[in-house]
């Protein structure tokens, strides 16, 4: 087959979803399969075909309103003249907007068929937005909603968020396939090598969380759980392998309890010194309630690692509380959290059990599986793919209107923060 997939985060970005794109395009070559990513630029990756990796890079904003992402610039005549040179059998959008519009239209004039995973809970993510409004939280979730209706198929990635997009008017036929992990990568990890490397004791108690630094992570909450724990143990410390505007407010929270010693901000790591920081954990926090499956869980118990997370989707499907780690209810205090740690840290038995259940739960996340049953969807889709005449007509006039909508909101908010600042330095000059 040949696949094109249509994303807004790709390599050198670190986050689920460039990593999710980028492990099934390798694997789903690896098994025969031609594989093309249309990604927006990044630094130090010009505009055009990367033959070697099959990426078409094209011309974007980088770190949109303050964010991570980049925002794709219309050059829809490259595009084309891409995909009629690699004539693909499907496309596979990874987001809604952006590369996820042009990945509806080229599958249109094309007359291909359409997946899509829904890889995030849009909603979460309106505060990189002007005046972010529960009327904009609205847009998002119609707009997701209605883009996963005009497609053949719709990707979860967790049970949770099949079961989310049901409720919310989803009813293109629904697939779950969460991003598959490297087990024999991560359990490979040089643990001692990490803690020798940040200057930390061979058998010193290390806490560790991975993941992108920002505000829908909750992680004010997790530093301050944690923190509790390590007023009360002074051997342990605190490890974060991630980079992010969050950064700071993790740092704050350790110098206010005096434990700046006891914080270790790694930074963003990839490849070799990932697995490294993994192996050199002794259990994973994890307090984000806004996930769609739980990857970097699955990472960390790939390594070894129990898991210690809060109850939500995309986490409940990788720990089970009790046997591989600790599921809280969503509204445990930090409190809660920090004696859930002390629990688990004065029992070796439990440690060591869980560490077991951690090993088989990974198992069952592999990249070779997950490919397989990707694959196994594209030549369902392709087999049973008749072209919607719908396409052509009212379904795209609806689909234009939604943006239109969006565009609206997005206008009204910025010319309300340009009132807003206006107003403030105003009162500013005349204080």
């Amino acid at each position: 087959m040949k696949i094109c997939m249509f994303t807004n985060t790709y390599l050198p970005h670190v986050g689920g979803v460039a990593r999710s794109v980028d492990f099934f395009s390798q694997d789903l070559r690896k098994m025969g399969h031609e594989v093309l990513v249309i990604a927006p630029t990044f630094p130090g990756f010009s505009p055009g075909v990367e033959e070697e990796g099959g990426v078409l890079r094209v011309p974007a904003l980088q770190n949109f309103n303050g964010s991570d992402f980049s925002v794709r610039l219309p050059l829809p005549f490259t595009i084309n003249r891409q995909l009629e040179k690699f004539r693909p059998d499907i496309i596979h959008s990874h987001h809604p907007y952006l590369m996820g519009d042009s990945a509806l239209r080229m599958a249109m004039q094309h007359d291909l068929p359409l997946v899509f995973t829904h890889h995030t809970l849009y909603e979460n993510y309106t505060h990189y937005v002007p005046l972010n409004s529960r009327r904009m939280q609205r847009f998002v979730v119609e707009l997701s909603t209605k883009y996963a209706n005009m497609c053949s198929m719709v990707v979860a990635p967790s049970e949770s968020i099949a079961l989310l997009l049901e409720e919310r008017g989803v009813k293109t036929p629904m697939e779950v396939i969460p991003t598959g992990v490297d087990l024999d990568f991560f359990a490979a990890g040089n643990g001692a090598a990490f803690k020798e490397e940040y200057g930390l004791e061979k058998d010193q108690l290390v806490i560790g969380h991975v993941g992108r630094l920002a505000p829908e992570k909750n992680l004010e909450y997790l530093s301050r759980a944690v923190a509790l724990y390590l007023q009360e143990n002074p051997g342990a410390v605190f490890v974060v392998v991630g980079d992010g505007p969050s950064m700071e407010d993790i740092r704050a929270v350790f110098q206010d309890k005096g434990l700046s010693d006891r914080l270790i901000l790694a930074g963003q790591k990839t490849g070799q010194g990932l697995a490294d920081a993994y192996r050199a954990m002794d259990f994973f926090v994890f307090s984000s309630t806004t996930e769609t499956q739980g990857m970097v869980l699955a990472e960390a118990m790939a390594a070894g690692n129990p898991v210690m997370a809060l109850d939500a989707s995309g986490v409940r499907e990788v720990v089970r509380d009790g046997e591989n780690g600790r599921l809280l209810d969503a509204h445990s205090s930090e409190r809660d959290f920090a004696g859930a740690l002390e629990e688990f840290a004065g029992d070796k038995s439990k440690q060591k059990e869980w560490r077991q259940n951690a090993l088989k739960t990974a198992a069952s996340f592999s990249r070779e599986s997950c490919a397989r049953r990707m694959a196994g969807i594209y030549e369902r889709v392709i087999e049973s793919f008749v072209q919607k005449d719908t396409w052509a007509s009212h379904e795209l006039v609806s689909w234009d209107s939604v943006l239109k909508g969006i565009r609206a909101q997005w206008q009204l908010l910025s010319h309300k923060t340009r009132a807003a600042v206006s107003a403030f330095k105003q009162d500013k000059r005349q204080g």
